[in-house]
């Protein structure tokens, strides 16, 4: 379970709004580094900390990380993202940055959508993995 004590709802908005505003764009600091995404945002508890204070285990998204996948280097980046288990590593792979963002992009509002449905659901009721 993530130690991170911001809301999880509020903090995968701020993720969408970042993106749908060219958030990973290159930056203008270091044009030649490519950005990472979640890493390269607010999202990230060690943004703009060069000594990474925070393990990634303390981040909320944590929790959707498959256990298979919690001791990787960047464990958001092994978040399946689509029903073919798409992660940002395999995207990586066969994608574009634009491809990939594009696939975060859902995967953030079908979550969000995901997440507000469950808020409004009356306790126990809310289904499992939906």
């Amino acid at each position: 379970m993530a130690e991170d004590d911001r809301d999880v709802l509020e903090v995968l908005k701020f993720e969408l709004s970042f993106l749908e505003h060219g958030g990973y764009g290159r930056s203008v600091r270091t044009p030649w580094k490519p950005t990472s995404i979640f890493q390269d945002s607010l999202t990230c508890l060690n943004f703009g900390d060069s000594e990474h204070s925070h393990a990634c285990s303390e981040c909320l998204l944590f929790d959707f990380v498959p256990e298979y996948s919690r001791n990787e280097t960047v464990p958001c980046h092994h978040i399946p993202i689509n029903q073919q288990g798409d992660t940002l590593v395999t995207l990586d792979k066969g994608y574009n940055q634009a491809e990939s963002e594009e696939s975060i992009k859902t995967w953030l509002r079908n979550t969000i959508q995901r997440l507000e449905r469950e808020r409004t659901q009356p306790v126990g009721t809310a289904k499992r993995g939906a």
